[in-house]
């Protein structure tokens, strides 16, 4: 494909693009296929010749769209927020024009310096001291195994350039919430902590890490010859948008001389506003922090900003340098690749920086507050309304969710109905929402926040919601 020919079907694309977004609220939330549908459309072999760019644009209408379930649709309210807004897609598709590659700071220089300001900028965005840098990372589950290495190495006095975990006098342990994400076991584990050594430490009833279960075990843990290593907390857990205290917990870091890394994955965003930051009041006793664009703010995925005070300690454990990297401005810049995992990184900066400047930080306030607003307003409906239950505190934009008709009194048949009421929803496409378990019970997560969300939406999801009961309870 040559310039000309780029040129012509690249404004086909976005077109294409233009009219899905603007068409986007006439489709099912849900896809309404079955497993290997899209499959059985596709050819089983790859085409020998070249086939027309125009009839692989006509195969994503016909084809792909009827196999998706629409995260940037109004009536989204699973999961999380993914919101991509359209000009950090610009600027995602400016950074796969470019086809650069930064293994070095000399390998491209624009891409290093964009991230160091755009990350700054964030920083100060969100009420953040100078004594923090940041560096743009694949995910937060990349983030939290990166914190997690860092921790173990200097917990072990960076064995890792000796014998390795094999060398350490005494096994290294990992506390955690029974609330945080499934990826903090995960990291623990691919770092090498092993499954006896992670923590998970119980909750008090608003669903966050209780710090005095905490200091009982850390205690349980020195007593036995053990090395506390690490405290992962969570600002926002997945489940419930429950908030860990930063304060005792940081206080009991800091004592302990443990390595405390935040999960700040979507809630971080909300730090934007000045007046939700007590949310994380003691992050900066935290040694390294993670937060993801791509959930909320606006950027598409991926984009998660992984923070660290001690950017010598990542580097330590992190650098590379084969004698084909090395340059002689080395010891002048930051060679991202010894900030992370990967060797090589795309330009992630440039849609973080299309965004906060094609939409000014008080746009961006505006929106999360809306989110906020509204998240507020649909728990009032459901507090006065009979045999509705809102299960957790509202910090954010997520609810939690259960129906309980008062001819139903097993918790068998109550989870039933709730599993049936959520699918049914569903499967109708009017709207998406999440089912999941909090103690042991099925609930149903209502995540508001999706870039065309508005008031009216919300309404119209509780009319669906209470519309679903009524036909489940017949």
């Amino acid at each position: 494909m040559n310039p000309e020919e780029f040129r012509r079907l690249g404004h086909m694309v976005v077109d294409w693009i233009a009219d899905y977004r603007a068409r986007i609220a006439e489709y099912p939330v849900q896809s309404q296929v079955g497993p290997g549908d899209i499959r059985a459309q596709l050819p089983p072999a790859p085409p020998d010749l070249p086939e027309p760019f125009e009839q692989i644009l006509a195969d994503m209408q016909q084809v792909i769209v009827p196999g998706l379930t629409h995260w940037q649709h109004p009536h989204f309210f699973g999961y999380f927020p993914a919101n991509a807004e359209l000009s950090s897609v610009l600027g995602d598709y400016l950074s796969t024009g470019l086809g650069v590659l930064g293994l070095a700071w000399q390998s491209s220089p624009a891409m290093t310096e964009v991230e160091e300001v755009v990350t700054d900028w964030m920083r100060q965005m969100l009420g953040l001291s100078a004594a923090w840098s940041g560096v743009i990372q694949e995910s937060a589950s990349t983030s939290t195994l990166v914190a997690l290495l860092c921790a173990r190495e200097r917990a072990s006095d960076y064995a890792f350039a000796r014998g390795g975990l094999q060398s350490v006098p005494a096994p290294l342990v990992v506390y955690t919430s029974q609330q945080s994400h499934s990826s903090v076991a995960k990291a623990a584990l691919l770092a090498g902590f092993g499954r006896e050594y992670v923590r998970a430490i119980a909750t008090d009833p608003a669903y966050a890490l209780d710090p005095q279960q905490l200091q009982s075990a850390i205690e349980r843990d020195l007593a036995q010859g053990l090395r506390p290593c690490a405290i992962v907390a969570t600002i926002g857990t997945t489940t419930t948008t429950a908030l860990d205290p930063l304060e005792p917990i940081g206080a009991l870091a800091q004592q302990h001389g443990i390595w405390l890394h935040v999960d700040a994955a979507m809630a971080g965003s909300a730090m934007i506003l000045p007046e939700c930051r007590w949310m994380w009041a003691g992050i900066e006793q935290a040694d390294t922090l993670v937060l993801n664009p791509h959930k909320w703010l606006g950027t598409p995925f991926d984009c998660s900003l992984y923070y660290v005070r001690d950017p010598h300690a990542l580097i330590r454990v992190m650098s590379t340098t084969p004698s084909y990297l090395q340059t002689a401005v080395d010891m002048h810049v930051k060679n991202l690749r010894d900030w992370g995992l990967p060797l090589g990184r795309r330009f992630r900066a440039l849609k973080l920086w299309c965004l906060i400047r094609e939409q000014g930080v008080h746009a961006l306030q505006a929106r999360l507050r809306r989110d906020l607003a509204n998240a507020q307003w649909l728990a009032d409906q459901i507090r006065a309304t009979p045999h509705w239950q809102i299960l957790a505190p509202i910090p954010l934009q997520t609810l939690c969710v259960r129906h309980t008709p008062p001819i139903l009194t097993d918790s068998a048949a109550i989870d039933a109905h709730t599993r049936a009421w959520v699918a049914h929803i569903n499967q109708s496409g009017a709207a998406y929402l999440t089912p999941a378990v909090l103690d042991d019970r099925w609930m149903v997560r209502v995540s508001i926040g999706a870039l065309t969300t508005e008031q009216p939406h919300v309404a119209h999801l509780w009319q669906v919601m209470q519309a679903a009961v009524a036909a489940a309870d017949h």
